[in-house]
């Protein structure tokens, strides 16, 4: 009788939220944007879930009853049944309720499906804690992304979540499923020396710079993400992609490949190899005939320069840059003669005071397509003109709260902001502004 019980409860919990999806989704035939904004609350979940109900088992919130298909002590069937619950139901059947009225529904609906599910799943004394930790990591991230991608906005939360999504995804949960099924074990990442973990988890850094800057890239150049329903505007070639046309992919890869050493597991780090053969053959088929479409010869012309996998030594830029660098402050001109020397690739270095149109108060980096950053932003900008290791360095440098901290130091030490007066002009002082 038990066992029958608990097979009724699993069996219900996937297919109930999976029809229920499926009815939802045939009356309201959502969008293209729509979908995929359901796409991501759902792969949200499947990290975020496996993440708090770890947190559940180590916490004695709640336990689960059950024998075979576990992932990591919990029902595969309720562990995707409760993903499409929280991801594809909400943004289906009430796109336009309030969120945090959505949040109190779904609390409701918490409240009497967790008791009824005994016994597979057996509430602790605060088992409300570990629901209110699950309401905010995993239904409020999940819903609130669905949301920002449906409406096109807060595009750099939502790039923010989808770095989170696809390290959860990568580095968690498809590991997990990885060494579920070959006998392996996380305890042998755990059990490493602390100085080989750390050289791995530094190893694991690069890979994982070449991800978030081209993502950053995506952001800021191209004004879209790495979901194909959510691409970016216009063709981003510069930062990273100067130099390789799929940071991305392999990065992914890479992060693979030395996770699967990190674990010990064959089967993690060969996971990098089918990665390259879609990367390769399906996606590039794809996104190779997408992007031609859309972006016709200039695509084109980068991808007989660029190529997909294996990166340039110099950068490649269709048109110059300009960094404009004070020529009457000494430590800034030191840079700009510093630049000069390494002979960057479509970068012209130019004297501040000679700026046609501002008054610059940081070294200040114009590329071609009206995009303008300031102080160690700028710097970075020009170190990725130069050549791959220089331009990895940059890379890392602008990388959001790494740039912050940077132009913190700088700004510390005397390089601060500075008024530097075109050649020319005439400008009123702030201290006759202020009498």
């Amino acid at each position: 009788m038990l066992m029958r019980s608990v097979l009724l409860i699993r069996t219900m919990g996937l297919l109930l939220p999976l029809l229920a999806a499926c009815a939802l989704w045939l009356w309201r035939l959502p969008s293209r944007r729509t979908r995929a904004g359901i796409l991501l609350a759902f792969a949200w979940n499947l990290s975020a879930l496996l993440a708090i109900n770890l947190l559940a088992a180590h916490f004695g919130w709640w336990r689960f009853y059950a024998q075979g298909g576990l992932l990591l002590g919990i029902p595969a069937d309720l562990y995707i049944g409760w993903a499409v619950l929280w991801g594809a139901i909400p943004v289906l059947a009430f796109p336009r309720m309030r969120l945090l009225f959505l949040i109190a529904l779904m609390l409701g609906v918490d409240l009497l499906l967790m008791p009824a599910c005994a016994p597979v799943i057996q509430l602790g004394n605060r088992w409300l804690v570990g629901e209110a930790m699950a309401l905010a990591i995993v239904l409020l991230p999940a819903q609130a992304l669905a949301r920002w991608t449906k409406t096109d906005s807060r595009l750099k939360w939502r790039a923010s979540l989808q770095a989170l999504i696809f390290s959860g995804l990568l580095l968690g949960v498809l590991p997990a499923v990885i060494l579920e099924q070959t006998g392996g074990s996380w305890l042998t990442f755990w059990n490493r020396s602390f100085w080989l973990k750390s050289i791995y988890l530094q190893l694991l850094m690069i890979p994982a710079t070449l991800g978030l800057t081209a993502l950053q890239e995506f952001v800021e150049r191209g004004r879209g993400t790495p979901i194909p329903y959510d691409p970016p505007r216009r063709l981003v070639t510069s930062g990273v992609y100067a130099y390789i046309a799929n940071p991305m992919q392999l990065s992914i890869c890479l992060l693979l490949a030395v996770w699967g050493l990190l674990l010990s597991s064959y089967w993690v780090a060969g996971a990098s190899l089918m990665g390259l053969v879609y990367g390769a053959g399906l996606a590039a088929w794809d996104e190779g005939g997408d992007l031609r479409r859309r972006h016709g010869r200039a695509w084109v012309a980068y991808r007989q320069m660029v190529r997909n996998w294996w990166p340039r030594w110099r950068p490649w830029y269709s048109e110059d840059a300009r960094v404009y660098v004070a020529e009457g402050c000494e430590p800034c001109s030191e840079v700009g003669t510093w630049l000069k020397h390494r002979r960057p690739v479509a970068l012209k270095i130019i004297a501040a005071e000679k700026h046609p149109t501002l008054d610059l108060r940081r070294m200040t980096y114009e590329a071609s397509d009206g995009t303008i950053e300031e102080g160690v932003a700028a710097f970075a900008r020009s170190l990725e003109h130069i050549n791959l290791a220089w331009g990895f360095a940059g890379w890392t440098m602008r990388l959001p709260l790494v740039r912050q901290l940077i132009q913190l130091l700088v700004d510390a030490v005397g390089g601060g902001p500075r008024e530097v007066r075109r050649f020319g002009c005439e400008t009123i002082s702030v201290a006759k502004i202020v009498k």
